[in-house]
């Protein structure tokens, strides 16, 4: 299964893909969009003004039709549509523990709070709150709905994830990376429905499948040649008609195991929805959406932040100010996903015009609320109306009752597993950081484990993307503080992953080690975190491979030599060359040992104990010079 950061802002298909878009496309804008706010149009008239959403900064201006936003007071010229959105759910259907339940809140004056947010007892209510009143409202998500789940869904296939999102009346998402996890079948079974082929039937009752489509555009089947799920769909009501086109990163296969994208093609993103938006207007479907798993990096990690405020470094960076620059004007909004960051921004599209581009973060934390005002008379979206902000799904409202009851059927079954015990910590151990206390936790871990398959084993790498959650010291349920369950091992290492023995040379090794700043990931580096031993100097002040310092690369105190062979520890996903490794991708000496939570959960059973806890490590292995 894939291990892919979070945060990721593009693969080596990806910086391909914005390399051919130079000449066959419009040119893109260098660094940080500025983006100016949607020009305040007046409508024809009859068209009244609307009031403000609750909650949240509102971005882009937003005229009403007759009888305001809910629609009520018959068929005027204009109709409001509530497109409610969201992104990378993740499975997490309880409220995440740690910073990944946290989001931050920019107030007026300058000053940031921290606000507790997740969980979809609280995401089903404030949806519900927020449909009331809006005859017109459509649900949309942005893909990553499943995998890298915590354990009460990842134990069970993410069928209760599933579940969740028909209860919530989701009525359309994209594919993201994540839904390829377990490959093209399974997720065509989460769409369709049908008990696990391995597992079988977790209750008694057959599992039916997801109620609202997966669209999947650009990810081709390699002997058709055509989508492998449905690449559009159309919402209509009462002669309104708006199309979604579905697609994920181009570069998913970079990111997802071999396994799991087997048979697959991924077609680029922009001329892929520019393809449908074609057909779409063929059909007569001129107001159109594009849901796209992909995203940016804003230049505030507050959610409320305005995106388009004037000055240096406002905006959105990253792969999705590329493609919503070159998508065509014919999509009015993109919904986007994967980089796991909050913003609301307008980007010009080819034509000049501004566009909405809207993230919510991830994990249930944030929902996006946009009011898209559609033309009757010309069947399109009046795009100087625009109005959308994020707001926080907050744990101060009533729990949805249903939700309730689903949490606890599958915690029922899971609990048998998940409440055991199997490890001690004194304090939080976080994933947060270049080096990060959790990776040198799980490196350590897996060259103890490696070490049980061969003595000789010198060194571990683990990829950053793969470390999910951080380990808090708060209980999370009736555990105690700082007993760390199987649970809570699970959300940290979801993936099922394989710890691998390969030899390298220590040229390799250092080659390695320069690849995490270098080829695809000089951009967007990722940092392997390393096992106690090894230590380097990470130069940020320079460029490129240049980062790595070499003569700084020392094992156990010693520097590498370049002719000698190393034996080293990895998942299984970084022994394929996952992640813009590519060395780590020609090893020799394959052995495969068991699972990486089993490593995990080895080492705090055998290094920890109630009398004496785990303390965070130190994150002291790299130097880093910035």
């Amino acid at each position: 299964m894939p291990v892919t950061p979070a945060s990721s802002a593009s693969s080596a298909s990806s910086v391909r893909r914005r390399r051919r878009r130079t000449n066959r496309l419009l040119a893109t804008a260098a660094g940080v969009l500025t983006v100016g706010a949607l020009t305040a149009a007046a409508l024809p008239a009859g068209a009244a003004s609307a009031g403000e959403g609750r909650g949240g900064t509102p971005h882009g201006h937003h005229k009403g039709h007759d009888g305001g936003k809910g629609g009520h007071g018959g068929k005027g010229r204009y109709q409001d549509v509530q497109l409610l959105s969201f992104n990378d759910l993740h499975g997490n259907l309880e409220p995440p523990a740690g910073s990944s339940g946290r989001v931050t809140h920019l107030h007026e004056d300058g000053t940031t709070e921290n606000i507790d947010a997740g969980g979809v007892e609280y995401l089903a209510t404030h949806l519900r709150e927020a449909r009331k009143g809006n005859r017109y409202s459509v649900t949309a998500a942005g893909g990553d709905m499943v995998g890298a789940s915590p354990l009460i869904s990842g134990l069970f296939h993410d069928e209760p994830t599933i579940e969740a999102l028909n209860k919530l009346d989701l009525d359309v998402t994209s594919v993201g990376n994540h839904e390829f996890d377990e490959g093209a079948k399974e997720l065509a079974r989460l769409q369709k429905g049908g008990c696990h082929p391995v597992d079988g039937c977790y209750t008694d009752k057959k599992f039916k499948g997801a109620d609202f489509p997966y669209l999947a555009a650009n990810v081709l089947d390699e002997k058709t040649k055509k989508p492998v799920l449905k690449p559009y769909w159309v919402w209509k009501k009462n002669g309104v008609k708006v199309g979604f086109i579905g697609v994920t990163l181009e570069g998913t296969p970079d990111i997802v195991s071999a396994e799991g994208v087997k048979g697959l093609s991924f077609k680029d993103e922009v001329e892929t929805i520019n393809k449908y938006a074609k057909e779409l207007q063929r059909q007569g479907v001129k107001s159109i959406v594009a849901l796209v798993h992909e995203g940016g990096f804003p230049a505030s990690s507050a959610y409320n932040y305005d995106c388009d405020s004037p000055g240096a470094g406002d905006g959105v960076s990253g792969p999705i100010a590329d493609i919503a620059e070159n998508v065509s004007p014919q999509v009015d909004a993109l919904v986007t996903g994967h980089t796991h960051a909050a913003y609301v921004c307008t980007i010009p599209d080819p034509a000049g015009n501004p566009r909405m581009v809207t993230s919510a973060a991830s994990f249930g934390r944030l929902y996006t609320d946009t009011t898209l005002t559609y033309d009757r008379r010309t069947g399109d979206i009046a795009r100087t109306a625009v109005k959308s902000a994020n707001h926080v799904v907050t744990r101060d409202v009533p729990k949805a009752p249903d939700m309730t009851r689903l949490i606890g059927k599958w915690n029922t079954l899971a609990a048998p597993i998940g409440n055991r015990a199997i490890g001690h910590i004194s304090g939080d151990i976080v994933k947060d950081g270049t080096e990060s206390p959790l990776g040198d936790l799980i490196a350590d871990a897996q060259l103890e484990y490696g070490r049980t398959l061969d003595p000789e084993t010198d060194l571990a790498l683990m990829n950053p993307g793969g470390i999910r959650a951080s380990l808090t010291h708060a209980a999370s349920a009736a555990e105690g503080d700082g007993v760390v369950t199987y649970a809570e091992g699970f959300t940290v290492q979801p993936f099922a992953n394989t710890v691998n023995l390969q030899d390298f040379t220590g040229a390799q090794l250092i080659q390695v080690l320069k690849e995490q700043v270098s080829g695809p990931n000089e951009a967007s580096t990722k940092i392997l975190q390393v096992s106690s031993g090894l230590t380097y100097t990470l130069d940020l002040t320079k460029t490129g491979a240049d980062r790595v310092v070499t003569d700084s690369i020392r094992l156990n105190g010693e520097p590498i030599d370049g002719a000698a062979t190393y034996r080293v520890a990895t998942n299984s996903f970084l022994a394929g060359g996952g992640d813009g490794f590519p060395t780590l991708g020609e090893g020799t000496g394959d052995l495969v040992g068991e699972d990486d939570l089993t490593a995990l959960e080895q080492y705090l059973t055998a290094n920890s104990s109630a009398s004496n806890p785990l303390a965070p490590p130190a994150a002291d292995r790299i130097t880093i010079v910035q």
